[in-house]
């Protein structure tokens, strides 16, 4: 789900596009559930990710990499600038 890397954390995530809002659901299968309002349609879902986490984190969007699953619901993302504690703390609380 979390896991520490170079700088910051790699996130496993499954992406839910067309909800009713961005949210962290929980734990699915290995992965984070989030939940994003933007269609699956010509990277909206994926540009509506990497702003939700951008201000989830309170990072800026330069500092998160989409490094798998550009088409997929099955992603991986890096962001740098936060540490693998901090990311536990702000998931944990947030479902």
């Amino acid at each position: 789900m979390i896991e520490e890397i170079k700088g910051g954390v790699r996130l496993h995530l499954f992406i839910q596009p067309k909800s009713s809002k961005n949210q962290i659901v929980g734990p699915h299968n290995g992965m984070l559930k989030i939940k994003i309002a933007a269609p699956p349609v010509d990277g909206e879902a994926n540009s509506e990710l990497i702003e939700y986490l951008s201000k989830f984190f309170k990072v800026p969007k330069r500092n998160i990499a989409l490094v798998k699953g550009d088409t997929g619901r099955q992603k991986t993302v890096d962001i740098e600038g936060i540490t693998l504690n901090d990311a536990h703390k702000l998931v944990t609380a947030a479902f």
